[in-house]
């Protein structure tokens, strides 16, 4: 991942910080910022005591809700010595005036980043392992008790579909500019019916390949990033929200449809699903196409607001009007689905 010079921190500060509540740790710090789309900042830290990571909110005046990093820092540090891979977890500061925001340090793990699925450039029994480790990640965290961990009160009880359609389909209304019938489908199709949550569990919210951090030569994940969606909820939700890649295809929105799978090493959808109802001691997914569906009317509602900040001006990312258009053909493509599931 790109890094570039990170000038808007005070180091000296932060590097009193660091002394004061980090174990071992010792200055002068340098540090960059990683390039993406994190809404966080991040940064590198390196020092003479190791390398570090900082996740810091924004500065400025922000919605109450948004940028919530003490809650990624709760779930990382609650996950410390569970079979969930998370990075070392150091300390958090709410105080705003160390570097303007509230932030958090972790350890610094090296590692590789895949942002497309199909993994170009390593062989297939290389894919095989990491579909099996992305796999296996997802099961051991949606087997982790939440009140074990000290995450019992992580997230309101209950109705947690409910919430989340109401959610993203309020985004979808404040964005819209051309109709799409089919979101207006979606949005009916979806509330008529939620399925019920059989169990709750520590879900991600933002689970897919590219928020694990990759071995740097192996094939397993070393550490699941970007929790600030996490918290509990239906873990069928959350495992679907990765899995729907098996029916998008790569030029839609980063998915596998249209490829042959076997020869690539990754298995179809059907065998991964299965993986994953070993591991959690499932013999099924109840209601699986209802979940795709609602994965994929997520991104479909997340891709208008990108249109929408597209045609007003503000979009972040360069190819902000070419991602906006693809909310249409990915809508139409989820409520063709469920119809066929004639729910």
């Amino acid at each position: 991942m790109a890094e570039t010079q990170a000038d808007e921190l005070d180091l000296g500060r932060l590097a009193d910080w660091g002394a004061a509540n980090i174990a071992g740790f010792r200055g002068p710090l340098t540090a960059t910022r990683f390039a993406g789309g994190q809404s966080n900042p991040t940064y590198r830290l390196t020092s003479p005591s190791g390398d570090y990571v900082l996740r810091r909110k924004p500065p400025g005046v922000l919605l109450p809700s948004a940028h919530q990093v003490d809650r990624d820092y709760r779930v990382m540090k609650a996950l410390q010595g569970t079979a969930v891979p998370v990075p070392p977890i150091h300390a958090l500061c709410r105080d705003d005036g160390v570097i303007g925001s509230m932030f958090f340090v972790m350890g610094y793990v090296p590692g590789r980043v895949f942002m497309d699925a199909r993994m170009p450039g390593v062989t297939p029994d290389h894919r095989a392992a990491v579909y099996d480790s992305m796999n296996a990640t997802i099961a051991a965290l949606h087997s982790v008790d939440p009140e074990a961990v000290g995450l019992g009160d992580f997230g309101r009880p209950g109705a947690y579909m409910a919430r989340q359609i109401a959610r993203w389909s309020k985004q979808y209304r404040a964005s819209e500019t051309d109709p799409i019938p089919a979101m207006d489908a979606l949005i009916d199709w979806l509330g008529a019916y939620t399925p019920p949550e059989d169990r709750v569990a520590i879900v991600h919210g933002d689970y897919r390949l590219d928020n694990l951090l990759l071995h740097p030569t192996e094939p397993r994940g070393v550490a699941l990033l970007d929790w600030e969606l996490a918290t509990l909820g239906d873990p069928i939700a959350d495992f679907a929200y990765h899995v729907m890649i098996w029916r998008i295809t790569p030029e839609l929105f980063r998915g596998l449809a249209g490829n042959d799978l076997a020869a690539l090493g990754i298995p179809d959808e059907a065998s991964y699903v299965a993986a994953y109802c070993r591991r959690t001691g499932r013999s099924s997914l109840p209601d699986w196409d209802y979940y795709i569906v609602y994965g994929m009317f997520r991104i479909a509602a997340i891709l208008q607001g990108i249109a929408k900040r597209a045609l007003d001006g503000t979009a972040a990312a360069a190819d902000a009007t070419d991602l906006g258009r693809r909310a249409r053909p990915l809508a139409d493509q989820a409520w063709a689905i469920a119809r066929a599931a004639r729910r």
